[in-house]
């Protein structure tokens, strides 16, 4: 479909909030569905540090993808490789069978932070391509489908919750099941008052550490794990911990779900030393000092930390979080809070 027509008429700008997380890997399909009886769920945090997305016209039968801190591709249509950085977003333009566009992304978040970003940024393209075609899908489905198409490109099991987090927003517990006729989730909204969201934001906090991050290797290993047995305790352990720190979270106990949060964090380590970097480690380190809970988001290994504590706590570690953060290039404490919007659709 030429979309060249389309967008000289008008343009289209979406935009969609990354997350931070706890209870991840419990949304890829190995997991949920053989600890179906235990009722998996992951809990997540839409932040406001968005990524925008804007189709522009372009050539007829080309096809356009910019985005920050990514080499620029320039195609032909019938270029099927799916083999580079932008392969996902390749694959949505190829779902809609689209040419004469440029896809041009812009994240307010770091770049391979491990917050979703990518996932996040194939909903907003996705949800931009519907508002050219004038077509409404709902959440769920635009959730859904970039899930499946990344799953596609990546060749490798994929979770769901960055895509839920990003075309909902706000505070939630997923629940991961099976319905009539193929994988749902159940959205348990954990923070719908205004007053309540901006309580929250005094309670955590999400530092960079200013690394790369590759969540592929390190997913890789706790699927492989739970394959031959051997994490399955672990993470049914994981399940238990995940809900009672989501139950904490809604109830305002918040030293309470940093006492959790460190739980869950040193299972991850023993399955996987590597899931904290030796800046993590030092994060990490530090939270407990000081009463707070220290996590990675995504599967770590670099990008991203958060933590949880009494706003006292978090007032302290952020300035330990920052003298640690000032010897590591590009690191820092990022400037975010809870985002209540899910998918935008923006006005001309």
């Amino acid at each position: 479909m030429n979309f060249s027509t389309i967008l000289e008429e008008t343009g289209i700008h979406t935009s969609v909030p990354c997350r931070v997380d706890f209870g991840g890997t419990l949304d890829i399909s190995t997991f949920y569905l053989s600890m179906s009886h235990l009722r998996p769920a992951t809990f997540n945090i839409a932040l406001d540090l968005r990524t925008h997305v804007r189709l522009r016209p372009w050539h007829p039968g080309r096809i356009k993808i910019s985005s920050k801190g990514f080499e620029t591709i320039e195609r032909s249509r019938t270029d099927h490789n799916l083999e580079n950085p932008m392969g996902l977003m390749v694959a949505v333009a190829r779902y809609f069978n689209a040419h004469g566009v440029h896809i041009d992304i812009n994240s307010t978040s770091p770049p391979r932070s491990a917050l979703g970003g990518s996932s996040s940024a194939a909903t907003a393209v996705i949800g931009a391509f519907y508002a050219a075609m004038g077509e409404h899908p709902s959440p769920e489905h635009i959730a859904w489908l970039a899930h499946y198409l990344e799953s596609a490109v990546a060749g490798v099991p994929c979770g769901v919750q960055d895509q839920t987090a990003a075309v909902f927003g706000g505070v939630n517990l997923w629940e991961w099941t099976f319905g009539e006729n193929g994988p749902k989730f159940i959205q348990h909204e954990l923070c719908s008052d205004g007053g309540k969201r901006e309580n929250l934001n005094d309670h955590f906090l999400v530092a960079y550490c200013g690394l790369p991050h590759e969540s592929k290797d390190i997913n890789g290993k706790w699927v492989q794990a739970f394959k031959h047995g051997a994490a399955v305790e672990t993470f049914e352990r994981i399940i238990r911990l995940t809900k009672d720190f989501s139950a904490a979270m809604a109830d305002g106990q918040f030293r309470q779900a940093a006492v959790l949060m460190n739980k869950e964090t040193h299972l991850r380590q023993r399955l996987t030393p590597e899931v904290l970097d030796n800046t993590g480690k030092q994060l990490f380190e530090t939270a407990a000092l000081v009463n707070c809970g220290a996590r990675f988001t995504g599967a770590g290994g670099g990008g991203c930390l958060w933590a949880v504590g009494q706003k006292e706590d978090i007032n302290a570690l952020t300035e330990n979080w920052q003298q640690i953060l000032e010897g590591v290039p590009g690191a820092g404490i990022l400037d975010t809070k809870v985002d209540p919007r899910g998918i935008v659709i923006h006005e001309p």
